[in-house]
């Protein structure tokens, strides 16, 4: 582990954090950074689905584990919509670990005595990778709502020239939940010499009508506040009751009935009902909290940017490895049988396209009361599905 004596002036050293940090350093990626590579400059930009250009761009990453002398022990951990980079280990001097920390690290699932896993923040995004909120050459201001509208394939395209920096011919495995394992999809379809092997968790091919329509809500709710200002807000703050609202909505598809049963039932927060429209019950504290904490760590652009990406995702049918009959790829395909926003039988239609391709395709559909928050809860059965699975490609 790093010491404290380099920290930034101002930054107070946490002996709290120290302790914490220390008390889980044998099972932890440890004390980690953020990295940043940009490509793309003018004239070299990259070229879009959309037809449009965009370049410079800038991509967040960060890095666990040890790279072998072959290179070929490299896995990418691609996130989900309000993912980052930051996927396991701490920042210097903070308490709270990578949002998949318990998935990354010395003896876990993707093991880094093992393996050299890579996360990075998807184009589009808002934790250092170029998007609406990043400042457009052209005039010197954020982007806001004339940054192009962006596909996963853009994303993964981006991803790529990433694995090319860090000199990696050959991923072992490319691995994500929901958004992220559609970009699991996209590399082995984009890019099937790419990669050993995908791991897909709870996601789909394609969003149906449903998937898209709470998207368009989520979209038109921040549109609406008044303080989105056509997208036009980085002078003056965020939209943040829209942002707020919206990120409300997406908890509610997040968890499922059983799940929500569970940890409110209808408790009410101060014993009585108070006959005003106030956060009576605890269910109804618990959204505004999810809500108005999410302001302050995401852009209300990038959220209407990355769910436009997911309803344009579309690897049904013929799109999927357009041309290829039959790929060496192996998949590992995981979905949660509460999980109502993703099904488990959009999962099963990733197994029998993947059939059809004559992949070496596994499938399981876990037993869960989380719904689709599953894929970041249940750990213990996937830390045991996907440790085999990797064992096994590794050994062929």
């Amino acid at each position: 582990m790093s010491s404290n004596n380099n920290l930034p002036p101002g930054k107070i050293r946490n002996i709290e954090s120290d302790k914490a940090a220390e008390a889980v350093g044998r099972h932890s990626a440890g004390v980690v950074a953020t990295k940043y590579i940009s490509f793309a400059a003018p004239p070299n930009v990259l070229q879009l689905t959309s037809g449009r250009n965009l370049g410079p761009v800038t991509i967040a990453y960060e890095t666990y584990g040890t790279l072998n002398s072959a290179k070929s022990n490299a896995i990418l951990v691609c996130h989900a919509l309000s993912g980052d980079a930051h996927a396991a280990g701490f920042h210097e001097g903070e308490t709270v670990p990578g949002w998949w920390n318990d998935m990354i690290g010395p003896g876990k699932a993707l093991d880094t005595n093992l393996y050299f896993v890579i996360c990075s923040n998807v184009i589009g995004g808002c934790k250092g990778s170029t998007g609406p909120s990043s400042v457009n050459p052209g005039n010197g201001k954020p982007y806001a709502m004339d940054f192009p509208v962006i596909t996963i394939e853009d994303m993964v395209t981006a991803e790529r020239y990433l694995i090319d920096f860090l000199g990696i011919e050959k991923l072992l495995c490319v691995i994500g939940g929901s958004f992220g394992g559609m970009q699991a999809l996209q590399w082995a379809s984009k890019y099937p010499d790419r990669i050993v092997a995908a791991i897909p968790i709870a996601t789909a091919l394609k969003h149906s009508p449903q998937q898209i329509a709470f998207d368009e809500v989520i979209r038109q709710t921040i549109m609406a506040d008044p303080a989105w200002r056509d997208g036009n807000y980085y002078d003056y703050g965020q939209p943040e009751k829209g942002l707020a609202v919206a990120r409300m909505i997406g908890h509610i598809t997040f968890m499922s009935d059983q799940s929500m049963e569970d940890k409110f039932s209808r408790k009410l927060k101060n014993g009585n009902l108070s006959f005003r429209f106030i956060d009576d019950f605890e269910v109804e504290g618990y959204l505004r909290y999810r809500g108005y904490n999410f302001v302050k760590r995401f852009d209300a652009n990038s959220y209407l940017y990355i769910t436009k990406a997911m309803d344009y995702f579309d690897l049904s049918g013929e799109n999927f490895m357009p041309g290829i009959k039959k790929t060496d790829i192996r998949f590992l395909v995981i979905s949660f049988k509460s999980d109502w926003l993703y099904p488990s039988h959009q999962s099963q239609d990733i197994v029998r396209l993947l059939k059809r391709k004559h992949a070496y395709a596994t499938y399981f559909d876990l037993s869960s009361t989380y719904g689709h928050d599953a894929f970041l809860i249940e750990i213990e059965d996937e830390t045991r599905l996907i440790k085999n699975f990797l064992a096994n490609i590794s050994q062929n």
